[in-house]
C-alpha cells in the first residue's frame, strides 16, 4: 500500500490518471507488470484496475449497475464489492436496495454515500491494482473506518493499493509514502521513515496541515 502526499498542484491526481491509463505520458511510459498501459485496450486493462477519482461520477442507473461497471449477471460480485467497501447495509436501507435508481450523477445520494459506492466499484471484480484519489474526502468517522478496513482487506488479498490522501488516519494503513512537489518525487520510502523526515524538516503543525 503506497500513500502519495504533497501540496496542491504537486501532480498527485495527474500521477493517478497516468497509472490507470486515463492520461498518456508525453515522455516515458507507465508499465504494469512490464506492459505499457497506453497500448492496452481499455476493456482489457479495466479488468485489472480499480479507480476512485476525486470527482466521483455515478450514472443514471441502479446502484448495482454502477458498482458492477454495467456488466450483466454479476449480482454476487456487486454485493461482495459493496461488503468490502462497507456500504452493503446502507444499500439495503435504500427504497429498492441494489435496484434503487441513483439519478444523474448519483443525485439521490449524499456525497459520502456516493464515495462509498464509488469505492465498491473500484474494488469490484478483485482488481490487481486499486488507485484511490482522496477516498475519504466526504466520509464521516464510520466511513473512515470502513475505508481503512477495505484497504486492509485488499492488502490481505495481495492487491497493490495507491492512496492519495491528506488525512493522517488514512495514511496510517500505508506501507510506503511518496512525497510529490512540483511534479517531482521529493521523498520516497517506508512510512515511518518519511514521517520522521517530514517532522524533522518542518514544525509539527505544518506537517499536520500538509497531511490534512
Amino acid at each position: 500500500v503506497l500513500g502519495i502526499i504533497g501540496p496542491s498542484g504537486a501532480g498527485k491526481s495527474t500521477l493517478a490518471r497516468h497509472i490507470v491509463g486515463v492520461l498518456r505520458p508525453s515522455a516515458g511510459a507507465v508499465r504494469l507488470d512490464g506492459a505499457d498501459v497506453s497500448v492496452w485496450t481499455k476493456s482489457s486493462l479495466g479488468q485489472h484496475l480499480g479507480y476512485l477519482p476525486q470527482d466521483i461520477e455515478l450514472f443514471a442507473d441502479t446502484v448495482a449497475a454502477n458498482i458492477s461497471r454495467f456488466q450483466e449477471g454479476e449480482d454476487r460480485e456487486a454485493i461482495l464489492a459493496a461488503q468490502m467497501a462497507g456500504v452493503h447495509e446502507m444499500i439495503l436501507r435504500l427504497a429498492n436496495g441494489y435496484d434503487t435508481q441513483v439519478g444523474e450523477g448519483g443525485a439521490i445520494l449524499s456525497g459520502g454515500y456516493r464515495q462509498r459506492v464509488g469505492l465498491a466499484r473500484a474494488v469490484y471484480g478483485n482488481p490487481s491494482l486499486v488507485v484511490l484519489d482522496e477516498p475519504s474526502s466526504n466520509l464521516d468517522a464510520d466511513g473512515d473506518a470502513a475505508l481503512a478496513d477495505c484497504i486492509l482487506q485488499l492488502k490481505k488479498r495481495g492487491t497493490t493499493v495507491v492512496i492519495i490522501s491528506h488525512r493522517p488516519s488514512t495514511l496510517g494503513v500505508v506501507d510506503k509514502i511518496l512525497v510529490l512537489r512540483d511534479g517531482i518525487a521529493e521523498m520516497f520510502g517506508p512510512r515511518n521513515e518519511i514521517v520522521t523526515r517530514l517532522t524533522r524538516a518542518v514544525p509539527v503543525q505544518a506537517v499536520q496541515g500538509t497531511a490534512r
